[in-house]
């Protein structure tokens, strides 16, 4: 027994000296232990031939395949290259061949079921995918004849093919076509050339590999399974009941006859046309633009069209005499070619307001009202990757024809010539900066901003400044237009032309028109969350009263229009 314990000794004293001999055993003992339970693991599995895979092996293991136990390691090892190969198979078109991307794409080099169900389940989902999209082809695209006519987005950061793809099925279009690497177009019909694939050459900006077109190029797909049930009339906005247009066929250049008419099939034939306005007179469809000829500004009641549909039974289709008009999914180009000032502009001219109060929903109908960008005082680069393309031009540099502000120091605003002042409802206008300061521009503040302390602070804090804010403007500014977020959106045809004439910009009606039809954008918050309860305490709504009292004193002080009466009692 001593020398037993003798010799142990001898040996400790031994790899105590020789630690990396040490550690260089023990790692080969662990590393053939681990081997032996992978083995183990193994047993009773053979291999079974590539050519005698049932569909079951083939699929994925929700559908019956048996996979071997393959220990954490090489789980993880096939998990990831899944996942890689199933964003390869998610690229509907072309894209950019990196050195190993036809190697990521093999799922065989790990051998047995596992790999067998896993390539399986990733070709079906590119066969479920490819049904839903097809790439036609790199097209030419013009800014002033579009190819592709209906809606457009853009997105300078996050543009996916799969994500224009979609919003334009979801709108019940045929074609989706993207340029520049961030815009989308959709469409029913492309309406230009077919050029060399070279010419779409621009990487997506939100999808590494893609192709998004090119400069004036679309890569464009068709859109398999467009949803049939969004071109019909559940996708298209009720206008309402007008009297018969004089010069008919100047108003509303297309007509048909339908014996058989219904809402779905006026809206669909109008879609298929081009046209965003589709009208109901009896047994006839008329399809045209909002014009000067048809302004949709004079609403009848909508007893002089209830004519039932010979095809429906609860629908009315007009008569010959009052139309039932319908807003298609169609885009009207007449008012979406921007660009900036040809000259530098000598004046400068601000669209000021307090934060919240509509500013970057006005410069969305600006810029479509007069076909020219607007700027900003400061960047934010999310609207610039919105199409902002103003945004990023210094504040004065004279190529934007208005420059949007929140600022209210009167340094800041005797800067300016002239300014347009946007005011709106403080109780609205302080909820929506809240959502934007913690939400993000579309976005929403979470259930516990509202209830923590962010949100009383934030009224304390910014309820004096919509006050001041307007207050400053009067009192400093040069030459200042008022404008009221409510009449705006009430009466946009006659604010807006009050607004474009101060920039002084010569604008036909019919491009006033254009904008009144498609007003929203793609960059508006979707109205105010509601809450379960009304965030403002008393105290709160007694402080922003007065504030409201001293605004509209202001106002009167002036002999212009004092607030809304929406405002709440003063």
């Amino acid at each position: 027994m001593a020398k037993l314990w003798f010799k142990f000794q001898r040996c400790f004293r031994y790899f105590r000296r020789k630690p990396v001999r040490f550690f260089t055993l023990l790692a080969i003992y662990l590393t053939a232990g681990s081997l032996v339970f992978l083995h183990s693991g193994f047993v009773g599995q053979p291999a079974v031939p590539q050519s005698q895979v049932s569909p079951a092996a083939a699929g994925s293991p929700a559908e019956g395949a048996e996979l071997p136990f393959l220990g954490d390691l090489h789980l993880g090892r096939g998990f990831r290259d899944t996942v890689e190969a199933s964003s390869i198979a998610r690229r509907y078109g072309p894209t950019f061949k990196g050195k190993d991307t036809s190697e990521r794409a093999k799922l065989g080099d790990y051998g047995g079921a596992w790999s067998r169900a896993l390539k399986g389940r990733v070709v079906k989902e590119k066969e479920k995918e490819e049904e839903r999209a097809k790439y036609i082809g790199c097209y030419l695209d013009d800014i002033q004849s579009r190819a592709l006519r209906g809606v457009s987005f853009f997105d300078y950061k996050k543009m996916t093919v799969f994500r224009c793809q979609d919003n334009c099925a979801e709108r019940g279009y045929l074609y989706a076509g993207l340029e520049f690497g961030a815009e989308c177009y959709c469409g029913h019909k492309i309406q230009a050339a077919n050029v060399s694939e070279s010419d779409c050459d621009m990487e997506c900006k939100g999808e590494r590999g893609s192709v998004c077109g090119g400069i004036n190029r679309l890569s464009v797909y068709r859109l398999q399974l467009a949803q049939e049930s969004a071109r019909r009339y559940g996708s298209a906005v009720f206008r309402g009941c007008f009297r018969r247009p004089n010069n008919l066929s100047l108003a509303l250049p297309v007509t048909a006859a339908m014996p058989n008419m219904s809402v779905d099939k006026c809206v669909d034939l109008c879609t298929e046309k081009e046209f965003p306005l589709a009208a109901l007179a009896g047994t006839a469809c008329h399809c045209g633009f909002p014009t000067t000829r048809f302004p949709l500004h004079d609403r009848e009641d909508e007893q002089l069209c209830a004519q039932k549909c010979s095809a429906e039974e609860f629908e009315s289709c007009g008569t010959p005499s009052y139309f039932i008009v319908y807003q298609t999914q169609v885009q009207d180009n007449r008012c979406m070619d921007r660009r900036f000032l040809p000259g530098k502009s000598k004046k400068l001219i601000a669209l000021a307001s307090f934060p919240g109060a509509g500013n970057t929903w006005a410069r969305h109908l600006i810029e479509l009202a007069t076909g020219f960008y607007t700027g900003s005082y400061y960047f934010d680069g999310s609207l610039y990757n919105k199409g902002f393309k103003g945004e990023r031009d210094h504040w004065r540099s004279g190529r934007t024809i208005c420059i949007k502000t929140h600022e209210s120091g009167q340094k800041e605003i005797e800067a300016f010539d002239s300014a347009i002042l946007l005011i709106r409802n403080p109780y609205k206008a302080l909820m929506a900066e809240f959502n934007r300061k913690y939400g993000g521009h579309i976005g929403f503040a979470a259930h516990a901003h509202w209830k923590g302390k962010e949100w009383p602070e934030f009224v304390r804090n910014y309820a004096p400044w919509w006050a001041t804010h307007t207050l400053d403007w009067l009192k400093f500014g040069k030459t200042v237009l008022v404008v009221h977020f409510e009449d705006l959106k009430q009466d946009l045809f006659t604010q807006l032309g009050r607004m474009v004439s101060l920039l002084g910009v010569a604008v036909r009606e019919d491009r006033l028109l254009c904008v009144e039809s498609q007003k929203d954008g793609n960059f508006k918050r979707s109205g105010l969350r509601k809450l379960e309860y009304d965030p403002y305490t008393a105290d709160m709504r007694r402080t922003i009263a007065a504030y409201i009292r001293m605004v509209d004193t202001a106002l009167r002080s002036r002999n212009l229009t004092g607030v809304p009466d929406a405002y709440g009692p003063r």
